[in-house]
């Protein structure tokens, strides 16, 4: 067995559905301590994270990532239990393999490997690992990257180990990531009776041209790096739960997945215009998630991809497609950032599992990443 698929299995055997980490930050610090790294411990709002850094120097090199996973769901669908790792013909089963604790492992054997090469190495290493990046994501990285920002400490470079590879290991690596904005909106009505509408306000009436709009709205074009902005409507809600009563309000959840050609300022204008032009009675609450970020070609890019060509033999496709991640609270300290990992066909699902081989191939692009940085 690999250290990687070794480790993986150690840390995946540990239920740590988010945010409980269950000791997962401790192993690693057991594991990178002897190398001379330092673990600070950082807990905000019942969430425990880890800024664990080796050397005091520039630039920094920082892996990224996180111990907790999402619920298993019904465990009976489950072909082996989610929290005891299983090896069924070459795929490693169990929930976080894939997301993220493959990736944790193999950047935690890529240090070791590096290290013991080049222990004269240029700059620092760090690790950045949260328990709450599957959660609400309040108390974990934003609040790291803010203590860190507080005291001056800088990033230069950030690999981020969320799956993002599609068909191959490797074969996709994400720059950036599009913003994403929620809203919340209630559209007021009157209640009534549905014989005399004429005594009620129907809000569903109401808002339907205004739904019919916004939904056929095209927000813009994207660029040569983004897709064009989208918007989906994920939730409605409204009535008494009779067939005779007009509700009094409609409750509408959405969100905007948008690009650097939007700011927030001119999404929740151009939604407000439309609301007022159809003269609609309304509350509207916004929640930003995180705005678009961009790692444009430079050092870590090129180390990336020569780690992948040179390990796999494949030409990798740069994407900013897909949900957010915790690169978003990082790249705007200016750090470059890039997220690798593997396949991501099983997140979140029932056998979620990630290829045995892919692991120690993903441990190899880390320490060739790290080797172009920062060997000496």
């Amino acid at each position: 067995m690999s250290k990687t698929l070794e480790l993986t299995k150690s840390l995946v055997a540990r239920p740590s559905i988010t945010p409980d980490d269950q000791g997962c930050q401790q192993l690693l610090s057991e594991r990178l301590e002897p190398l001379g790294f330092s673990t600070e411990k950082m807990h905000f709002d019942g969430v425990d994270n880890v800024w664990i850094r080796k050397g005091t120097e520039a630039p920094v090199f920082c892996f990224a990532g996180h111990t907790d996973v999402v619920p298993t769901g019904d465990i009976s669908l489950w072909d082996s239990d989610p929290f005891k790792p299983t090896i069924r013909d070459g795929l490693l089963y169990g929930r976080g393999t894939a997301d993220m604790k493959g990736s944790i492992a193999a950047m935690t054997v890529a240090c070791e490997r590096f290290i013991t090469d080049f222990p004269n190495h240029k700059g620092s290493i760090a690790f950045l690992i949260t328990s709450d990046e599957e959660g609400p994501a309040t108390g974990g990285t934003v609040k790291v990257i803010e203590t860190l920002e507080a005291r001056h400490e800088k990033i230069d470079w950030c690999l981020v180990g969320e799956p993002s590879s599609t068909e191959q290991i490797g074969d996709v690596i994400k720059n950036g990531r599009r913003g994403s904005l929620g809203c919340k909106l209630k559209i007021i009505g009157k209640q009534g009776h549905v014989a005399y509408p004429h005594l009620a306000k129907n809000p569903i009436h109401l808002a339907a041209p205004f739904i019919a709009e916004i939904t056929a709205e095209e927000w813009d074009q994207g660029n040569e790096y983004f897709p064009p902005t989208t918007f989906q409507i994920s939730n409605i809600h409204t009535g008494t739960g009779v067939s005779n009563v007009i509700p009094a309000d409609l409750n509408i959840t959405c969100n905007f997945r948008f690009s650097t050609e939007l700011s927030v300022g001119e999404i929740k204008q151009r939604v407000e215009s439309m609301l007022n032009k159809h003269q609609l009675k309304y509350v509207i609450n916004w929640n930003l998630s995180g705005l678009p970020f961009l790692t444009e070609e430079g050092e870590l890019v090129t180390a990336a991809v020569n780690a992948i060509k040179k390990i796999t033999g494949r030409k990798t496709k740069l994407s900013t497609t897909g949900g957010t991640s915790d690169g978003r609270f990082i790249a705007p300290t200016g750090a470059q950032v890039l997220e690798l990992g593997p396949l991501n066909n099983t997140i979140h699902q029932i056998n979620e599992c990630v290829s045995a081989s892919d692991l120690d191939i993903l441990e190899a692009m880390y320490y060739e990443i790290l080797k172009a940085l920062l060997g000496s």
